[in-house]
């Protein structure tokens, strides 16, 4: 595996979860293999538990780690080829990516949609540069379209949890006030296909994601009828995906918010969500804390993840030599 992008890029699934369990049993077996090796994480964004969880994986392999925050005591960065660089960004990311690729040996990027540009979000543009010019292997710790090591952590927390050997999972948008990106609710859906399990999309008309990551699922659009027999419910919002009003926000009906009355519809079902999560608008203060609220324990996976993608990128480029000088 030289990046690290999608469900993909890890091969055969059940292998992957299997090296993730035996992970969670000792993180600290392949505690050498990092060694004298150096992790570079590079923020464009904000984050919380992608930096922590990230670091303390590279830590367990034996890595060190550096963190740069692109938007706090960096160069303002150009992405686009062909400016007149006259305004307020110092340096390009031509430039600036293949000399992050000198002091590090990995590099995990966060950069999200900017609701700009639908083709330029969908190309990934910047997450294709540091592939194409950092020399590096690249891991995505969120790009514009997906979010892979929350997807493979959540993937973890449901066969933790996973009353049948095929669970109903429900994925449903929820209201927010702000716009925000699909990634996490496009890999959620794509990894839940890919393990096999029964999935329903539900949300308001308007917000239909890309039908590349909707795959197999089913989508309903009357949410209670969604949640009938559900084991899992994942709650996220994402901002409209379809043209003319990709990036907006269409609706804020707090008729979506996640709250007993919805679960009662459930078979017991457990409540997940990535985090941070805005209470009483995504989801009401008695689901998140109840018993069946697994949001604490999904959260930890997030190590895990990240110490198998690792573990993989460094075991499959441990020949690769020393960043330049």
């Amino acid at each position: 595996m030289r990046n690290f992008t999608n469900v993909h890029d890890l091969g055969n699934l059940r292998e992957a979860l299997q090296e993730a369990f035996a992970i969670k049993k000792n993180r600290f077996a392949s505690a050498d293999l990092g060694r004298n090796k150096t992790l570079l994480m590079v923020f464009f964004d904000s984050s919380l538990r992608t930096r922590l969880s990230t670091q303390k994986a590279a830590m367990n392999l034996g890595m060190h780690t550096m963190v740069l925050d692109v938007n706090q005591g960096a160069w303002k960065l150009e992405t686009e080829r062909g400016v007149v660089m006259n305004g307020d960004k110092s340096e390009h990311l031509l430039e600036a990516i293949p000399v992050m690729g000198c002091y590090c040996d990995l590099i995990g990027l966060r950069s999200f949609a900017r609701f700009e540009s639908k083709e330029e979000d969908y190309g990934e543009q910047v997450l294709m540069q540091f592939i194409r010019h950092s020399g590096r292997p690249v891991f995505s710790m969120e790009a514009a379209t997906r979010h892979p090591l929350q997807s493979f952590a959540d993937l973890i927390t449901i066969e933790e949890y996973k009353p049948t050997a095929c669970p109903k999972v429900v994925m449903t948008w929820a209201p927010h006030p702000k716009a925000l990106p699909q990634a996490v609710p496009n890999s959620f859906a794509e990894w839940i296909n890919a393990a096999g399990y029964e999935l329903v999309i539900t949300h308001p008309e308007g917000y239909e994601l890309d039908p590349a990551f909707v795959g197999k699922a089913r989508v309903e659009y009357d949410r209670n009828k969604a949640f009938e027999g559900a084991d899992f419910v994942y709650a996220k919002n994402w901002a409209a995906y379809g043209d003319p009003h990709y990036g907006k926000v269409l609706s804020m009906d707090r008729r979506w918010t996640v709250d007993a009355a919805a679960m009662a519809l459930t078979r017991n079902a457990y409540f997940m969500h990535c985090l941070p999560v805005r209470r009483n608008m995504i989801v009401s203060d008695e689901v998140i804390e109840s018993p069946r609220s697994i949001v604490i324990p999904e959260a930890a996976n997030r190590e895990i993840s990240a110490q198998t993608v690792l573990r993989r990128l460094l075991t499959a480029n441990a020949h690769e030599g020393p960043p330049q000088s």
